[in-house]
């Protein structure tokens, strides 16, 4: 997304931080992944990325389902328009109010993470004599190398019911009058950029999916999860991922029976580029050894950095024409010394007022911010 002079101008009329989403990218975007996923594969988009019902309309619209983490999520896409039979309910924590309500909408599967899970929502779907459709969110032990937080796959995380555990699940499950047992799903964690860590888990896929049809229960549809990553370092050169890429890995390797279909709940490398973080240069500190560039913006309107120590693209774009021979230390006005955008910084020598442009923030930035010192919401402005 280049930022053409009238957009900027656009810009400094505006109060700032401010998110900016380039709907036309996000458009080009779900045209690219419809274009990718052969029709039979199932794609849920993951809420958790980005809620924003501006965007969450296109997604509706462009066919896709809803995969959700907490009980607010579900209740958004479904008034949002996503179809009750498109919608999934992840997570390890889902309240008894969470799992009524997505069981009165009449969600497509609950993804189930623990035997106490299990048994929690079979008695709570007994009580409204419904049953409620289940899958189990298998931990693989599959690495994603990927950072420590945001890896779900391996046997020390949270998440998933682990391999000493199917002998148990299985029995349950047969026991559970109020479930009905759908599918398998899994996930290993985000922003995965080598394909090799798909490889190793549609291998481990093969393996569970067979191990669960000759104790007697048959995944119907197999969930593999997301977690595809972004360029963060270019993302005007490679703003849209290559989906037909990451597809083909699962149409290559997944070993499936004609009956069983396939789900994919991707977020990030949906709308992660199609949205920026503006903010506006409040001061330049000069020091010693540093010089710091210090914005409006901060770690309460996009946190990742301060999170995972990851990286965005920071660009000067008052100045987008000049070399960039000046380093700053980009950081926002919380009181923390966690609040930095980025360390030594090539940019143009900058001034107050100048306006920056933190890219690839469409994921995990606004449906992450918080009011910490009692920060006020930073709006979302839309180009179409």
């Amino acid at each position: 997304m280049a930022f053409g002079t009238d957009t900027i101008k656009k810009f400094e009329t505006l109060e700032t931080p401010f998110y900016y989403y380039d709907l036309g990218l996000l458009r080009k975007t779900l045209a690219a992944l419809q274009l990718a996923a052969p029709p039979e594969y199932h794609v849920h988009y993951a809420l958790k990325a980005n809620a924003n019902p501006e965007l969450l309309q296109l997604i509706r619209d462009a066919g896709l389902g809803a995969d959700c983490v907490s009980g607010n999520e579900v209740k958004r896409a479904n008034e949002l328009g996503f179809k009750a039979e498109k919608i999934v309910f992840a997570g390890v924590g889902k309240s008894d109010k969470e799992i009524n309500d997505a069981l009165d909408i009449g969600i497509f599967c609950f993804n189930a993470e623990s035997t106490h899970e299990l048994e929690v929502i079979n008695e709570l779907a007994g009580k409204k004599s419904k049953i409620a459709p289940i899958a189990l969110r298998i931990n693989p032990n599959v690495d994603a190398h990927t950072h420590k937080y945001i890896t779900t796959g391996l046997e020390e995380n949270k998440f998933g019911i682990n391999q000493h555990e199917f002998e148990t699940v299985c029995q349950l499950i047969q026991s559970s009058e109020n479930l009905n047992f759908c599918g398998l799903h899994f996930h290993i964690g985000s922003q995965i950029q080598d394909l090799t860590a798909f490889k190793n888990l549609c291998l481990k896929v093969n393996e569970i999916n067979q191990w669960f049809i000759k104790r007697g229960l048959f995944p119907e549809h197999i969930n593999v999860g997301g977690g595809l990553g972004i360029d963060y370092r270019n993302p005007e050169t490679n703003s849209i991922v290559d989906f037909a890429q990451y597809f083909n890995v699962f149409k290559d390797l997944l070993e499936l029976h004609p009956q069983q279909k396939v789900h994919f709940e991707l977020g990030r490398c949906i709308v992660a580029q199609c949205g920026n973080l503006i903010s506006r240069a409040l001061y330049i500190k000069k020091g010693i050894n540093t010089n710091f560039v210090i914005l409006d913006a901060g770690m309460t309107e996009l946190i990742r950095p301060a999170l995972y120590q990851a990286y965005h693209k920071i660009e000067n774009i008052s100045r987008p024409n000049q070399p960039l021979d000046s380093k700053y230390d980009v950081v926002g006005p919380i009181c923390e010394s966690s609040d930095c955008f980025g360390k030594s910084v090539e940019l143009p020598e900058s001034q107050r007022g100048d306006l920056f442009a933190i890219r690839s923030a469409g994921a995990y930035g606004e449906v992450m911010s918080n009011h910490y010192n009692l920060r006020v919401s930073a709006k979302p402005v839309y180009s179409v």
